[in-house]
């Protein structure tokens, strides 16, 4: 073959492949003009930020359990002679509860008594004689101090023989007996436990945000699953000043007012909080991102790209959140279509939703 055929040879087939890529990178349509690519839009769903003024309703649970409750313990050994209370007993303010045996501490009072006598006979003598001149005042001291000693002492062994009786200090119920009668008990025994069951209460926590809105007396509603579904009143009793420093949330007393009949310390309650009503920013829950860096959302700006904002939020109020720093009523953030969104895209929104019918006055909250 000559050099001339194959230089032609090579010519058509670069000729070939030129023509080919044309065809690929050109496309003709039927009008003749070249097909051009769009870039494809970012669609969003996104809603605009709202004040609303709304109330919150927060269930929390606890257990029952005595507010006035003492553990009974004796400030004297001793035999146990008389102890007929048991569990579930009631018991009258000022009743005696336990009685230990006395005898030796009644004869000590009695030889305590016999000796205030003597110290007084002796002291009206001494007197009678410092009026005679008979005597100095050094004796008269001696004897009012003798007198003195006395009298202490007898009163000692009254209280001591005194607290062989131990009393109720309220009415109540016996909930704990860990003695028997015959028993031979040391000082500081605990020997029953007394509970005032008009005085139920339960405790339950709540969270730093919800804290600063109750106050003392609030009402509230109590349920305890052993009693069925039926609500009782409550009130909120005490709230505690401290916080838990790693769970950052407080200690709520609720007391029941009045106890309801059946009502017993260990049962399972249920309280509702309700809150007053408060004008707060919200948003719906689903626009609210989080990552390492913290909270956050992506705002919309008026040429449809979109801008993460820090955010920090707050309670949730059904599908809701409140919004406590960083963004403004009227501005519109991202609720839908995150995945490949990022800082400063450019996006389509689809619709703003109306947030309006998805606030209800009362909802309950996670927080």
């Amino acid at each position: 073959m000559s050099h001339h055929r194959w230089v032609g040879l090579l010519i058509s087939a670069g000729l070939l492949v030129l023509a080919l890529q044309g065809c690929q990178e050109s496309p003709v349509t039927a009008t003749g003009s070249h097909r051009q690519k769009t870039p494809r839009q970012h669609l969003v769903e996104v809603e605009e930020v709202s004040r609303r003024g709304v109330t919150t309703a927060h269930e929390r649970s606890g257990s029952l359990r005595a507010r006035r409750q003492v553990q009974i313990h004796n400030q004297e050994e001793g035999k146990i002679s008389f102890l007929p209370y048991y569990e579930g007993d009631p018991v009258v303010e000022g009743e005696v509860l336990i009685r230990l045996e006395d005898g030796l501490l009644a004869a000590q009072l009695d030889k305590a008594s016999a000796n205030t006598r003597l110290a007084r006979v002796n002291l009206n003598r001494i007197r009678d004689l410092m009026k005679k001149r008979a005597t100095s005042e050094d004796e008269r001291t001696r004897a009012q101090t003798a007198l003195d000693v006395a009298v202490a002492e007898q009163r000692l062994l009254q209280t001591r023989l005194e607290y062989t009786r131990i009393r109720a200090p309220f009415s109540g119920i016996v909930t704990a007996r860990n003695a028997e009668p015959g028993d031979v008990v040391a000082k500081h025994s605990h020997l029953l436990t007394i509970s005032d069951p008009n005085t139920l209460m339960t405790e339950i926590h709540a969270s730093e945000l919800l804290l600063p809105l109750l106050k003392q007396g609030d009402p509230v509603n109590v349920r305890i699953d052993a009693l069925g579904d039926k609500a009782f009143p409550g009130v909120i009793q005490r709230i505690h000043p401290a916080l838990n420093p790693v769970t950052r949330q407080g200690v709520v007393e609720i007391a029941l007012d009045p106890v309801p009949s059946g009502a017993r310390a260990g049962q399972f309650a249920r309280v509702t909080l309700e809150t007053a009503r408060i004008e707060r920013i919200l948003v719906s829950f689903e626009a609210l991102r989080r990552d390492t860096e913290g909270e956050y959302v992506y705002r919309l700006e008026d040429d449809n790209r979109v801008v993460r904002i820090p955010v920090l939020g707050g309670i949730r109020v059904a599908g809701n959140i409140e919004i406590l720093r960083g963004l403004e009523p009227g501005q519109r953030v991202v609720n839908r279509g995150f995945l490949g969104l990022s800082e400063g895209r450019k996006v389509q929104p689809v619709n703003t939703r109306n947030r309006e019918s998805r606030l209800t006055s009362q909802s309950p909250s996670t927080q």
